[in-house]
């Protein structure tokens, strides 16, 4: 399971690096979504990786601290899907702007050959 979850981490960053290097901006953006991602990936596995376990301690019961997960990577993630979200629609509505002041959808604002 982990080589899998490293797998997918690996492939979310290289494919949003890549994105990032192009130059138009919607393509940037994407890049942006899936480094994100990749990063909300990583941020996750440092929770453990445990099928059916808890992140919650039942009261009364004897602690083992393997037997449960943390949860502050947990929320960490939560919190930065909801700022990701926020920020894709702001990138968003910049690009759309951008490209009704300047006509082009390239980052630096000039068509290839100008």
């Amino acid at each position: 399971m982990e080589l899998v979850l490293s797998l997918a981490i690996g492939v979310l960053v290289a494919s949003g690096v890549w994105l990032l290097l192009r130059p138009r901006t919607y393509q940037v953006i994407v890049g942006l979504a899936l480094l994100s991602y990749g990063v909300n990936l990583f941020i996750f596995s440092m929770g453990r990786l445990r099928v059916g376990g808890s992140s919650i301690v039942e009261k009364g019961a004897v602690v083992d601290p393997a037997a449960y997960l943390d949860p502050v990577p947990q929320a960490l993630v939560l919190t930065a899907i909801v700022i990701s979200f926020a920020t894709t629609a702001l990138f968003l509505v910049v690009l759309l702007a951008s490209r009704g002041f300047t006509g082009t959808d390239h980052v630096d604002g000039k068509e290839p050959g100008e």
